[in-house]
């Protein structure tokens, strides 16, 4: 990533412009970050952008250029409002945006200009990529498929191998939660950052959350006829979604959570909603079963 915010004059700054975003473009996407110190939303892209753009080592380049100590090229540019960012392909700008976009649409923007762009790499490189893409795939089918397993070792070598991919870290954790291995899983997501902003990552640190606080697999068979000797029995219910949730099974947990919110929302402090909403995490809350679980706790909360 370079940076033409130090340019000591206005020259250096345009024959660094030149280098970094002209000639580099001939070979890779370049994306141009128009930005200020007291620009608030420049601080929450300018970071998306610098992750982002990482993910796509060779393929996609990084410049920013700060207005303030830059102001001849942001006058060529008629930039108005930062953050603004300006695409080049082949010597030339081709597409750009206004404003903080979120991550998704940010790849999407990436991906669409990335489309017609052959990607130049040695055969050895392809070969290793499409066998990485490959395994990777292969891992999430095993842990889809419920071989935990098998997915763990994949994942785990994945991880060894490319420790900069936090998705592969997350995967293995998310394997070794699937076979019970709490302290595996744990270990696993101790080599990431704290400050990770990686969606996986976040999911398999709610998962591990929520199978610590859910404890061991209880009876399911006394606590289900618990709850249906006495439908106000809200601690075995609640007991008994935590241990349907330590056997893999979320919609019934989610049918006992929801219920104790359908018959006393406020019960043990709003223990059952908060217990719902760190599923939701631990599931993703983009997945469909999360968005149409989420819709049925909207619908009994506001009804």
């Amino acid at each position: 990533m370079a940076s033409l915010a130090t340019a000591a004059t206005e020259k250096a700054s345009i024959e660094a412009f030149r280098r970094d975003v002209i000639e580099a473009s001939m070979t890779q996407l370049v994306l141009v970050d128009f930005w200020a110190e007291w620009c608030g939303p420049c601080k929450t892209l300018t970071p998306l952008l610098e992750r982002t753009v990482a993910a796509y080592p060779g393929r996609v380049a990084l410049v920013k250029i700060d207005v303030d100590k830059n102001q001849s090229l942001a006058s060529q540019f008629r930039i108005q409002s930062i953050p603004t960012v300006y695409a080049f392909l082949k010597g030339a700008p081709v597409d750009g945006f206004q404003g903080a976009l979120g991550e998704r649409e940010l790849k999407t923007f990436i991906d669409r200009l990335l489309a017609g762009v052959p990607v130049e790499q040695p055969p050895e490189e392809l070969d290793a990529a499409a066998e990485i893409e490959a395994m990777s795939t292969a891992a999430a089918e095993a842990l889809a498929e419920g071989a935990h397993v098998e997915a763990a070792q994949m994942y785990a070598a994945l991880a060894h191998e490319l420790p900069e991919r936090e998705d592969f870290a997350a995967g293995h954790a998310r394997a070794l939660l699937a076979g019970g291995d709490l302290a595996g899983a744990e270990a696993a997501l101790a080599a990431v950052p704290a400050d990770s902003k990686e969606p996986l990552v976040a999911q398999a640190r709610a998962a591990l959350a929520l199978a610590k606080d859910a404890g061991p697999v209880g009876d399911i068979a006394g606590l289900r006829a618990a709850v249906a000797a006495d439908p106000d029995a809200h601690q075995q219910r609640f007991e008994l979604a935590n241990s349907l949730i330590g056997a893999g099974d979320r919609d019934a947990a989610a049918e006992a959570l929801l219920d104790i919110v359908r018959r006393d929302a406020s019960w043990n402090e709003g223990a059952a909603k908060a217990r719902l909403l760190k599923l939701f995490e631990a599931v993703g809350l983009g997945d469909p079963w999360t968005v149409a679980t989420r819709r049925k706790l909207s619908t009994i909360l506001f009804a």
